[in-house]
């Protein structure tokens, strides 16, 4: 795949089916209606951003790679009975996923220090954390997704107390089955981002995807601090073979998926 953005007509046309307009195009996704209200359309792209898109490429091939580990891992969660909004993924780069209104919060897990959290508290990279940290980060790009206190979101009125805590419990179950399931194929899971949604009836659904585009994965008795990462860090510090670094993690997804 290039880097290019399909439209409406040319998916419409791979599916079989008419699609609607398009609803929203992301940095890295586009979604579209369907013939079905309650079923969406997303295409995975091969841009790449970091740094709220300040830094921008195409990475070949990573929408199907991507598209691929979230539609494993999707259906790893629901065989753990966590509910996502999957459906099926009818071709490489495409997704059908239930409808859901997104929950402007963006839900971030740590086990190891990295990324941000090193550079606001001065931790070591690498510190283990326990317990896993969950924080909020409210998703406004013309914020720069700011992190929030519990205060701010009852503040903001962005979500219920009740929801907070929900989205609390069903991310560290995510946790534990991403960790367990990442330590089988020899990748540690150092952090990860997280987006939900609700359905027509109000339920919470994990939503969005779960990728090297969102989550930190490093080998395991990888000593490199380099050669070790498998994910988005490799494009945000320009560590080269990006493409090598997600496609070794959809291997080692395909070769130990119970699914």
């Amino acid at each position: 795949m290039s880097g290019e953005s399909g439209s409406s007509e040319q998916i419409g046309k791979l599916l079989g089916q008419n699609l609607g307009q398009k609803l929203y195009e992301g940095k890295a996704k586009i979604l579209y209606a369907t013939d079905n209200p309650d079923v969406l359309l997303t295409y995975f792209k091969d841009d790449a951003t970091a740094f709220n898109g300040q830094k921008k490429d195409s990475i070949r091939g990573k929408g199907e790679i991507n598209n691929a580990i979230s539609a494993h891992l999707f259906k790893l969660m629901e065989s753990k009975d966590i509910p996502t909004h999957f459906v099926e993924m009818p071709s490489s780069t495409q997704m059908l996923v239930k409808a859901v209104t997104i929950v402007p919060l963006e839900v971030v897990v740590r086990n190891i220090a990295a990324g941000s959290l090193c550079k606001q508290t001065g931790l070591e990279l690498g510190t283990a954390i326990e317990p896993s940290l969950v924080e909020f980060y409210y998703k406004d790009d013309a914020l720069g997704d700011p992190l929030l206190t519990i205060d701010r979101i009852r503040l903001m009125n962005i979500a219920s107390d009740d929801d907070v805590n929900t989205l609390r419990t069903m991310a560290l179950q995510i946790n534990d089955v991403l960790k367990e399931f990442f330590n089988q194929c020899g990748i540690t899971l150092v952090d990860f981002k997280l987006e939900f949604g609700r359905d027509r009836s109000g339920t919470i659904l994990l939503a969005d995807e779960i990728s090297p585009d969102t989550c930190r994965l490093w080998i395991q008795g990888e000593p490199d601090p380099k050669k070790r990462v498998l994910d988005k860090d490799r494009f945000r510090q320009d560590m080269g073979n990006v493409e090598e670094g997600y496609q070794q993690v959809l291997e080692r997804v395909l070769k130990n998926s119970p699914l």
